[in-house]
């Protein structure tokens, strides 16, 4: 696998601290599209990708979800998230990243009317995307009751559905919150049965109760019991790791022990 990591959950908001560490470690980052959002002065796509090639370090693109919901009911609200991800594409394909990661959204109340109506809305927005510039991998959730799909088959409909450019974003520690080690393994079966790709990993830890994002070896995932598949992963992955530069190298050291 290709491994990376995402900066700003490890709390590393100045870009060259971040480009100085992946380099340091042989990482890629994963930049955050809310952070470009909410700081628009922080470095434009193309001035990234110039870094980037410059420090030997390449990208992928955590595309946003602060106060977007490509599920919601509410127009106004449908709308701008739409347009907010068409742009937030358009920052990937010229950033050069290798894949986006996309969230499904939310519903307010789990009735199966508005179920049905999130579950229509949701594949209306990504028929309004249309085939995205870099490969999307669409993530597991299920960490909140209104995260509008809960189980592997309903992930996998919607990938499948939404046709060519898509696959997952397979997030083991939400998985492990979920429904611990066999909910992980769940999921891999459902992806690699699936015509839809795997594309990218999510890795941190926690204890099993909640998303805690701690380093690897901090909580108790049991990564050494997947490493004939991620040894044979060929996608990207990022660490999405709390604990600042300390945290990303103690979990590569995790990672690597687990594999081992």
């Amino acid at each position: 696998m290709r491994l990376g990591y995402s900066a700003v959950t490890a709390g590393i908001i100045d870009y060259r601290q971040a480009f100085e560490l992946a380099a340091q470690l042989g990482l890629d980052i994963e930049v955050s599209m809310d952070m470009h959002e909410m700081f628009p002065q922080l470095p434009k796509a193309v001035e990234l990708r110039e870094m980037g090639r410059a420090a030997g370090v390449g990208f992928t693109l955590h595309l946003p979800f602060v106060d977007l919901n490509l599920s919601s009911l509410i127009e106004a609200a449908w709308r701008s998230s739409v347009e907010r991800m068409q742009r937030a594409l358009e920052f990937a394909d010229q950033l050069g990243a290798q894949v986006g990661v996309l969230h499904t959204g939310q519903v307010p109340i789990r009735h199966p009317l508005l179920l049905e109506a999130a579950r229509q809305r949701l594949a209306q927005a990504l028929a309004e995307l249309g085939e995205p510039p870099v490969p999307v991998g669409v993530e597991n959730l299920v960490l909140s009751p209104e995260d509008l799909l809960e189980t592997a088959a309903e992930l996998v409909s919607v990938v499948e559905a939404a046709g060519r450019g898509y696959g997952f974003t397979l997030d083991l520690p939400h998985a492990y919150v979920q429904g611990g080690a066999e909910q992980i393994e769940a999921y891999l079966r459902a992806m690699e049965d699936s015509r839809a790709p795997l594309l990218h990993l999510h890795l941190h830890d926690n204890h099993g109760q909640r998303d805690e994002h701690l380093p690897l070896g901090a909580g108790n995932l049991p990564y050494a019991r997947f490493k004939e598949q991620l040894r044979a992963f060929a996608g990207t992955a990022a660490l999405e790791t709390t604990g600042g530069a300390e945290g990303v190298r103690s979990s590569l050291t995790a990672l690597e022990k687990a594999l081992s």
